[in-house]
C-alpha cells in the first residue's frame, strides 16, 4: 500500500495533544457532567490521564494492550478512553447493546486482560463470561467517581513511549453477519478524525458540544470528544439521552452545538413541549450523522426550532466524519450528507473506476483518518482497503456537479423485487413524510414470485390516528404500487445499534416468521 507523507497533526499523539492543552490553557473547561454539576478543566484532564496510564502500567499491562470498558457516558468513561491512549494502550469501548455473545467474542478476540464495568452492566458481563474461558481482571467503576483501582503490582513513574502510528482505539462493528470485526485506529487516525470534525464545523475554543450518543460509538468518541479536544473547546456529557432533558442541558450548560442521529431528531421534532426559540439563540447548529436524515424531517426540525441541522456522514473505519454540509450562513443540500472534508471521497463502479456525475456507484474514501485495518482479519482488510489506500464503504451513492454526495442505499441492504433494485431508504423517506410516523425501517422479505417483497416497520405518534392501509396507500401514491410495502408492522420501538441506526436485519428476524413466502 502506498504511504503518503503525514500531516503535522498526524505526527502528534493523544498524549501530546492533552499535554499541550494543559500547558497552554489549563483552566479552560473541557468536560461538564450534568448529573454532578462538576466541570473538569484541561489540567484535570491531564492529571486523570496520567493517573490512568500509571495505574494500567502498574497492573502489568504492556504497550499496545487492550483496555476494555462497559460503561455509560460520563467522566469515568472519558478518562478511561483518553487515559488508555495517553498511556500507550488501546481503548476498547464495548457496545453494551450488542448482547452477551458479541461482547464475549470481543473480549476473547481482543485478548483483553482488564475490563472496567459499571454496576448496571455487571450482569450482562457475567452472561458474556459464561461463553468464554479467559483470565480477566474486572474493575468496578462508578460513572462519576471512577474505578475502584486494585493495588498496583509495580510502581510506575516513566510512561511508555507513544507514536502517531501506534494503535489507539479498537472498535467492534455491529456484526450483523457473523462475528463483529475489530476496527483498528491509530493515534494519527483519531486525531485526524477530530480535526475533520473541527474543520468542517468551524469549532473554536468558545464552542461547547452536547454529547447524548453512547461512548461505545465512534460518533460520540471522535466527534464530541476529539472534536473539542483538538479545537480547545468543551463537551457536556450526561449519562444518557433524554427527550425531556435535552433542551434543558443545552440551555443550562450553554451548549453551542450538538451531535445526534435522525431517530433523536424525529423524537425532538415530535415533542409537544418545545422550549421558546429565544432560549436557543446561542446554538450555532445541530449535527446529524450515523444514518441518512430524511429531508422532510430535516426541514420540519429546522422550522420548529430555528436551528440549522448540518447533515454529515462517517464510518467507524474512517474515525467518523468523511462528509459534511457547510456551516451557516451557507446552505447545504437536503438529502445529502455533504462534501468531503479532510479526505478524498469518490464514486466508483464494480471495477473500481470513477463514474460520471449523478451516476450511482459505491462510495470510497481515502485519507489520514482511514483505519489501519481489521484486527486479526487480513482477508477482510484486503477486501475493504485497496492497494492505493481507498476504503470501500459498501454504501451506494452518487455525486452531483457540486461535489455533494447523495447516499442511495447499502450494497447488502438493497431489496431486489422481480429484478428491480429498491432502496429501503427511499421507502423510509416516504414514511417519514407522513405526520404520524416517528420511526421507520423498510426491509425485504423472501417471496416465491418476486424473490423479495417490501415490508415496513414503523413507530407511530400516539396522538395521530393512522392504520396500515392508509400508510400503504400513502407510499403507493408516491413511489408506485410495485415499490410500496406489502405490509406494515406497528411497533413500540425499532431495534437500533448504539448510534441510533435502525438495524434492518434484526427487523427481518422479528417479523419474518409471520410472512409466507408466497403472495
Amino acid at each position: 500500500m502506498k504511504k503518503k507523507a503525514r500531516t503535522a497533526l498526524e505526527q502528534r499523539t493523544v498524549r501530546e495533544v492533552i499535554d499541550n492543552a494543559a500547558k497552554v490553557h489549563p483552566e479552560r473547561v473541557f468536560l461538564v457532567a450534568p448529573e454532578t454539576g462538576r466541570r473538569y478543566d484541561y489540567a484535570a484532564l491531564q492529571t486523570e490521564a496520567l493517573a490512568t496510564a500509571r495505574h494500567l502500567a502498574g497492573l502489568g499491562l504492556k504497550k499496545g494492550e487492550p483496555v476494555s470498558f462497559m460503561l455509560g457516558n460520563g467522566s469515568a468513561a472519558v478518562n478511561l478512553l483518553l487515559g488508555s491512549m495517553y498511556g500507550g494502550f488501546v481503548s476498547v469501548p464495548l457496545n453494551t447493546a450488542a448482547g452477551p455473545s458479541q461482547i464475549a467474542y470481543a473480549i476473547a478476540h481482543s485478548e483483553t486482560r482488564i475490563l472496567f464495568v459499571s454496576s448496571e452492566h455487571r450482569e450482562l458481563l457475567n452472561q458474556a463470561l459464561k461463553e468464554i474461558d479467559v483470565e480477566l481482571r474486572i474493575v468496578n467503576t462508578d460513572l462519576d467517581a471512577g474505578p475502584e483501582w486494585p493495588e498496583a503490582e509495580t510502581k510506575i513513574k516513566k510512561l511508555l513511549p507513544v507514536d502517531a502510528e501506534d494503535n489507539a482505539l479498537l472498535m467492534y462493528t455491529s456484526g450483523t453477519t457473523g462475528n463483529p470485526k475489530g476496527v483498528l485506529l491509530t493515534h494519527g487516525n483519531v486525531l485526524a478524525g477530530g480535526a475533520n470534525t473541527a474543520g468542517a464545523h468551524e469549532l473554536t475554543d468558545a464552542d461547547r458540544g452536547l454529547c447524548v450518543l453512547p461512548l461505545c460509538h465512534i460518533n460520540a468518541q471522535i466527534v464530541t470528544v476529539f472534536g473539542p479536544l483538538v479545537s480547545g473547546g468543551s463537551v457536556t456529557m450526561p449519562h444518557r439521552f433524554s427527550v425531556s432533558l435535552f433542551w434543558k442541558w443545552v440551555i443550562d450548560f450553554e451548549c453551542t452545538w450538538f451531535s445526534v442521529v435522525p431517530t433523536i431528531i424525529s423524537y425532538l421534532a415530535h415533542d409537544q413541549n418545545p422550549p421558546p426559540r429565544e432560549t436557543l439563540r446561542n446554538v450555532r447548529f445541530g449535527r446529524s450523522a450515523s444514518a441518512p436524515l430524511p429531508p422532510v424531517l430535516h426541514e420540519t426540525f429546522e422550522k420548529k426550532f430555528g436551528i440549522t441541522i448540518v447533515e454529515t456522514m462517517g464510518l467507524t473505519e474512517t474515525a467518523a466524519q468523511i462528509l459534511s454540509n457547510p456551516m451557516p450562513p451557507k446552505r447545504g443540500k437536503y438529502g445529502s450528507p455533504g462534501v468531503a472534508y479532510g479526505n478524498e471521497v469518490k464514486i466508483v463502479d464494480t471495477a473500481g473506476n470513477d463514474v460520471p456525475a449523478n451516476t450511482e456507484g459505491e462510495i470510497v474514501v481515502r485519507g489520514p483518518n482511514v483505519m489501519r485495518g481489521y484486527l486479526k482479519n487480513p482477508e477482510a482488510t484486503r477486501e475493504s482497503l485497496d492497494p492505493d489506500g481507498w476504503l470501500h464503504t459498501g454504501d451506494l451513492g452518487r455525486k452531483d456537479e457540486d461535489g455533494y454526495v447523495f447516499v442511495t442505499g447499502r450494497l447488502k441492504e438493497l431489496i431486489i423485487k422481480g429484478g428491480e433494485n429498491i432502496s429501503p431508504r427511499e421507502i423510509d423517506d416516504v414514511l417519514y413524510s407522513h405526520p404520524a410516523v416517528v420511526e421507520a425501517g423498510t426491509v425485504g422479505i423472501p417471496d416465491d414470485h418476486y424473490g423479495e417483497d417490501v415490508v415496513a416497520c414503523v413507530v407511530i405518534n400516539d396522538e395521530i390516528a393512522c392504520n396500515e392501509q392508509e400508510l400503504i396507500e400513502y407510499c403507493a401514491a408516491r413511489v408506485g404500487a410495485f415499490k410500496a410495502p406489502r405490509a406494515i408492522y406497528f411497533m413500540s420501538d425499532l431495534p437500533k445499534g448504539p448510534s441510533g441506526k435502525v438495524q434492518r436485519r434484526k427487523l427481518v428476524s422479528l417479523i419474518r416468521g409471520d410472512f409466507p413466502t408466497t403472495i
